[in-house]
């Protein structure tokens, strides 16, 4: 099976090194020197990875025959792919691999059904849920342990405590000037204090 593990962003330096937008929980695993990554485009692979450094927080890694900044910049939004065995699994507890979360089902902890994953997103503050539910609509849910309590892989279902406007209109709109502005008009008293 075949993961996406990063995708690369803008060269770096006049040596050939490139920046790269790690995809995957384990980048000294899939991204290390020697590591050989197809591509997508397929034209532009596979790629060997010749040495690999983090530099002010950001993976850069050098590819063979990659000598120069103009190489490099070829190389911009190419994603590199990893050969993966489907039966092999994260080593952290709590981590999935994408393909484990697929077609999982969506519920909350009532029940009420939501929809299925059909797309994960992954940024760089979090990961996201691209659900589609059940009437063809999507919902993004963040893939964050406040929200997505359970994965149960042997049930294929992911239980969620959305908080309210998340999955439906509920929404609480919170705003000091509207609570400023109605409290007059309420017969309240707009300052605090003592009766």
């Amino acid at each position: 099976m075949q993961l996406v593990v990063a995708r690369i962003g803008r060269a770096h330096g006049i040596k050939g090194e490139v920046t790269v937008e790690v995809r995957t929980d384990e980048p000294e695993l899939r991204l290390g020197p020697g590591a050989v990554l197809a591509t997508d485009p397929a034209s532009r692979g596979p790629l060997k990875i010749e040495s690999g450094r983090v530099h002010s927080g950001r993976l850069l890694l050098r590819f063979e025959g990659v000598r120069d900044r103009n190489a490099a910049e070829e190389l911009r939004n190419i994603l590199l792919i990893a050969e993966v065995d489907p039966d092999e699994l994260p080593e952290g507890e709590d981590e999935y691999y994408d393909h484990q979360l697929m077609d999982l089902d969506v519920v909350t902890a009532d029940g009420t059904e939501v929809g299925r994953i059909t797309e994960i997103s992954h940024l760089p503050s979090q990961d996201l849920f691209i659900v589609e539910r059940p009437d063809g609509s999507e919902v993004m849910i963040p893939f964050v342990e406040e929200i997505v309590t359970e994965i149960d892989l042997e049930e294929q279902r992911a239980v969620i405590n959305p908080p309210p406007g998340l999955i439906d209109d509920r929404a609480v709109v919170a705003s000091a000037r509207e609570s400023e502005a109605k409290a007059p008009d309420e017969g309240g008293d707009a300052g605090r204090g003592d009766a």
